[in-house]
């Protein structure tokens, strides 16, 4: 008996030893490291967005501290920094309208735009005003009438003809003569003309209309008309319940128009042309495509001249073609082809110079090339580095801006810099800084704002020169020392060899603020693997990402392995037809942190993802059970053969084949063994929610324990209260599963 008492009071003991685990004040500084509590509140210009006036003259922007926040004007005659206005005159002048409740460092305004010498537009809580720089009177415009416009009719650039639908055809009528026009006689309800597919467009109740929808394209001369036909003769539906309505005692019943893989049962488009003159359609041998792969067309300036681009079902062949209307005949410029896939393809058109210029990875990294009006093809970049994307083009100089990563020696491959490149191709590089750049171009092409930084190194955001990348001024520079303050430090950057043996894989960790190198804590891998991306935290502004649960006593990790986007095509393309690997590469990547760092415990790996991450977190618990012991997975793809057509057939393949079955969570129910929860938005029409449900009853059917958590008026993001009870959810689950303490409900979110 006395032995039993002496269990008992150790017990007793311990359980108030546990539970001292987690406090309050841990929740309280999670809370602070959420983005409305740092951004600009703690951590000050971490990303500086700039606002082009609509004159060319310069641009606006916003510099926060501490004390104020400022707005600040360049003009490029001087280009000097300045304030806008005077915040103190504007604060009194504004108070009169509202009752002295604007205060001057924290003003809310947008919408800048000079109107003349001295006078400046801008909107105030939805208000349109005019102030007068030199005596600031205050002045509210009216608010513009909009003129009766009609969605459902387009006015020629010439105002001569208006193009609209009847009964499902495209009709144009004469503005001057009142003569109204038939061009097409073959439309009817389920094949219509002048339309276009809305990827959420929502049908409500059992027998509901899609949303009305009318498109046009004219040509810039008027003469012609680019539209499509919309063909839902055989397309099918996806369904939601939507429980959430206050009003409603019954759910509603939505759905939408979306091809799952391999579904031929999808709405399609058919591109279509015509000439007014004619007041008849034009034929072109374009193909109809599905609504994942259509035919994508744009005018030129010479009249009756258009590009039109497209990819085939599976992605691996893609076109971009020349369409010469008034003889009736196409010409092929650029033909792509993959035996993996062709994932985002860009092209631009540099009709000065009568070439296009476009991203390809024909030589195994994607680089930039041209190509003429006949077809001859000219690679103005090589090496063994990646063009993220054309930030601008000089199209009478014929000079190209690019962002590229990897190119110069000894930068991580994930940083990007500017680059300027001819028809030529003489590369020049323009922002020299070790460091990854965000950049953004005046109107006119002449300037560009950068924000450059790294995940350890501050943004400075600079006006600089596109011709020379010769920094101009200074706008801003990064201040988190009030973070510091409370012991934030930028996460640690690390770099280790792949499963192949043989290439640098990179990632980051995220330490609690009252880290203990002589404590051991639980990992949590957040995850992302989703292959038309990557998750390095490549600049400043994404240091305080996970710091929010790292709070609660974890180390967060991201990783980027093989599969993912931004590295070589090889790189890319270990995902092919094979993401239910993509996580080999985290399970290492861990596993080489817990022999580098001795207060990781490897015993408690925690992993959570959305979308496509939270696949990879149902992933995790079911092919490497015995490793990752507890997951929150949310909106996730559980199933790729239940997804939306094109992401999967991207890159798990098409025609849909055995893979698809051997990479579903849903057909590896079973293997579950650690603490699994499944959330879902009820009337999500991105990641339709019918996965988690299914996933849930293999669950059930595998007698497997696990938590649901369905947010019923929630689509794919999560808002509002929704959002934060999703995250109270995940913090929590982590904590009493993973910490192995008791968790706390009740805490304050500001």
């Amino acid at each position: 008996m006395k032995r039993l008492s002496l269990i008992v009071f150790a017990i007793f003991m311990i359980l108030p030893m546990q539970s001292q685990n987690i406090t309050i004040e841990d929740y309280n500084r999670a809370v602070s490291f959420r983005y409305a509590n740092y951004n600009n509140k703690t951590a000050f210009n971490l990303h500086t967005t700039v606002n082009w006036f609509e004159d060319k003259s310069g641009f606006w922007f916003v510099d926060f501290s501490k004390e104020r926040k400022a707005y600040k004007i360049v003009n490029f005659k001087d280009r000097k920094v300045e304030d806008l206005f005077d915040h103190e005159r504007l604060t009194n002048a504004l108070n009169t309208i509202q009752n002295n409740e604007v205060h001057a460092n924290r003003l809310e305004l947008s919408n800048f735009e000079i109107k003349a010498k001295n006078e400046l537009l801008f909107n105030f809580k939805g208000d349109a005003y005019t102030l007068n720089l030199k005596t600031y009177q205050l002045q509210q415009d009216e608010k513009k009438s909009k003129e009766d416009e009609n969605e459902f009719e387009t006015k020629s650039p010439d105002g001569k003809w208006i193009a609209y639908a009847k009964n499902y055809n495209l009709f144009i009528k004469s503005i001057e003569t009142n003569e109204e026009h038939q061009l097409s006689f073959a439309g009817r309800k389920g094949f219509e003309y002048a339309s276009w597919y809305g990827w959420y467009d929502k049908i409500e109740g059992e027998n509901g209309e899609r949303p009305k929808r009318f498109y046009v394209d004219w040509s810039d001369d008027s003469k012609w008309i680019a539209t499509s036909i919309v063909d839902f003769d055989n397309a099918e539906k996806m369904y939601m319940l939507d429980y959430s309505i206050d009003s409603l005692y019954k759910p509603k019943l939505l759905s939408y128009y979306r091809g799952s893989p391999g579904d031929t049962t999808m709405v399609h488009i058919q591109p279509v042309f015509f000439s007014i003159e004619a007041k008849k359609e034009v034929k072109t041998n374009l193909p109809k495509g599905t609504h994942i792969n259509f035919v994508s067309p744009q005018w030129m300036k010479q009249s009756g001249m258009m590009i039109a681009s497209y990819l085939e079902r599976g992605f691996q062949k893609g076109f971009v073609k020349r369409i010469d209307l008034n003889s009736n005949s196409v010409q092929a410029l650029i033909k792509e082809e993959s035996q993996t896939n062709i994932d985002n393809f860009e092209y631009r058109v540099i009709e000065e110079q009568e070439k296009l210029v476009f991203l390809s990875e024909r030589s195994g990294w994607r680089q930039l090339y041209s190509v003429d009006y006949k077809g001859e093809v000219n690679a103005l970049t090589k090496g063994e580095f990646y063009v993220n994307s054309i930030a601008h083009i000089d199209e009478k100089a014929g000079v190209i801006f690019i962002l590229a990563s990897g190119r110069e020696e000894n930068n991580n491959p994930y940083h990007q810099q500017l680059y300027k490149v001819n028809l030529e191709g003489e590369l020049t590089l323009l922002t020299p800084e070790n460091t990854h750049h965000s950049v953004s171009f005046s109107k006119d092409g002449s300037f560009f704002v950068d924000n450059y930084s790294t995940i350890n190194t501050p943004t400075r955001t600079v006006l600089c020169s596109a011709d020379s990348g010769k920094i101009v001024c200074n706008l801003t520079t990064t201040d988190t020392s009030e973070a510091e303050a409370m012991g934030w430090t930028s996460p640690e950057v690390f770099n280790l060899i792949a499963k192949d043996g043989k290439t640098t894989i990179y990632g980051a960790i995220w330490k609690p603020t009252n880290f203990d190198a002589s404590k051991s804590y639980p990992i949590i891998d957040a995850t992302y693997t989703g292959p038309h991306t990557q998750q390095f935290p490549k600049s400043f502004n994404r240091g305080f990402q996970n710091q929010a649960l790292a709070e609660l006593g974890f180390i967060i990790v991201k990783i980027d392995g093989l599969g993912t986007s931004g590295r070589s095509k090889e790189f890319h393309n270990h995902s092919y037809k094979n993401m239910g690997n993509n996580l080999e590469d985290h399970v290492l990547a861990i596993k080489y942190l817990e022999k580098k760092h001795t207060w990781i415990d490897i015993t408690r790996v925690g992993i959570y993802g959305h979308s496509a991450g939270g696949y990879d977190t149902g992933r995790a618990m079911l092919a490497f059970p015995d490793f990752y012991k507890v997951g929150v997975a949310s909106s996730a793809d559980h199933d790729f053969r239940m997804e939306k057509a094109w992401w999967p057939e991207m890159y798990q393949g098409w025609p849909v084949d055995e893979s698809y079955e051997a990479v579903s969570n849903i057909t590896n129910a079973a293997n579950l063994k650690g603490k699994l929860l499944l959330v879902h938005g009820g009337i999500d029409n991105n990641v339709n929610p019918s996965a988690t449900f299914k996933f849930a009853e293999a669950l059930i059917q595998a007698d497997k324990d696990f938590d649901l958590l369905i947010l019923p008026s929630q689509r794919h993001g999560y808002r509002g209260k929704s959002l934060n009870y999703f995250v109270k959810k995940r913090w929590n689950y982590f904590v009493e599963h993973l910490l192995e303490t008791e968790p706390i409900w009740d805490f304050k979110w500001e």
